[in-house]
């Protein structure tokens, strides 16, 4: 099934992040987005482009960091030049929305848009085109905004959740909720509770809308971050673009689209769903996504023995032979002559190993 490629429909693929908790593997120079994190011969952000097949590429846009560009380029030949957005710095996910938002309304002003990160992994393509499909079908001929909640299986403290309004649906599609509250990421005993209940969602941070409904929410709502870009709108898609956008994008708060828009806004629903997602965001969320052998151990490349040793994650997609023996819950990970032996239990200090975080 492909999601339908109807002239409006545009895809935003968010590239701009580190990846720092993914180190070696990810590093500054090329984050795990840029990655054949799986071991499949694809990076993280081709397999995205893949999952959405059926936008025309020219209605396809990439927002990244100006040092990856090339990187886009090469990793996704298809989509137009043009259609990479550099942003100069960083300033969390508003402000790069923001600017996304702004550059397809002076194209498109009838755009219909999903939005959704790099690096996360889906392991029901089928199912999540149908979700994608069934939402952009739904923002076409509304104000709405659209996010995507995740079925929780576990008490994770590592996303936020999303409480939706259950009680009441639409005539129109019934799988579509107003969203009562967004939710901080918990702690166990709140994720706890969280999982008890039946309206209770992780917040997979891809969104749903109509071009002229996130520019009129920016307008109201974070009217400083409009301004900067409406005021651009003459010079988008010339080549006077990237030396503006240079200019002012300093001047953005850093804030993320969350904060800035998800919270405020009247008009917001969510499309719960269940297609096996994960945001890939540590060595330990790639184990649980992964194949194991017999012993619980991930092994992610093509010379690796293991010997009396269980639950670990092994990462060495170089020409190294690894042998293993007597190594219990922890992460091997070797990449460019680095070569990281962790806890598992104490991946959270990975940033701190490598410099970079």
């Amino acid at each position: 099934m492909k999601i339908m490629s109807k002239s409006s429909n545009h895809l935003v693929i968010m590239a701009g992040g580190v990846g720092s908790r993914f180190w070696p593997m990810s590093t500054s120079e090329r984050p795990k987005q840029f990655i054949d994190v799986l071991g499949v011969g694809k990076s993280l952000l081709q397999l995205t482009y893949e999952r959405f097949s059926g936008f025309s590429p020219e209605n396809i846009w990439v927002v990244t960091n100006q040092k990856y560009v090339e990187l886009v380029h090469q990793q996704l030949p298809e989509i137009p030049y043009g259609n990479i957005l550099q942003e100069p710095c960083r300033r969390n996910t508003a402000p790069c929305i923001a600017y996304v938002s702004w550059r397809i309304k002076s194209k498109d002003p009838k755009a219909n848009v999903v939005v959704t990160p790099s690096d996360h992994i889906v392991t029901d393509v089928e199912e999540f085109r149908r979700i994608i499909k069934l939402c952009m079908d739904f923002t076409q001929d509304s104000d709405a905004i659209v996010t995507l909640g995740m079925k929780p299986n576990r008490p994770e403290t590592g996303y936020g959740y999303i409480k939706a309004d259950l009680s009441v649906s639409f005539l129109r599609q019934k799988k579509i909720f107003r969203v009562d509250k967004f939710k901080e990421k918990p702690n166990l005993e709140t994720a706890q509770e969280y999982i008890k209940e039946s309206d209770y969602f992780w917040n997979a941070g891809i969104f749903i809308w109509s071009v002229s409904t996130i520019v009129n929410a920016f307008r109201v709502y974070q009217p400083a971050i409009a301004k900067i870009f409406e005021n651009l709108m003459p010079v988008y898609g010339t080549v006077d673009e990237q030396q503006m956008i240079n200019a002012v994008y300093p001047e953005c708060e850093n804030i993320s689209v969350d904060y800035a828009i998800m919270e405020r806004v009247e008009e917001i629903f969510v499309c719960p769903a269940d297609f096996g997602w994960s945001d890939l965001g540590t060595w330990g969320s790639l184990q649980m996504q992964t194949k194991h052998d017999l012993y619980g151990n991930t092994l992610i490349g093509e010379k690796i023995e293991m010997y009396e040793s269980h639950n670990c994650v092994v990462h060495t997609l170089q020409q190294k032979q690894v042998v293993i023996q007597g190594l219990d819950n922890y992460i091997v990970a070797e990449k460019d002559g680095v070569l990281l032996i962790c806890k598992l239990s104490e991946e959270q200090r990975i940033r701190q190993f490598s410099g970079e975080g």
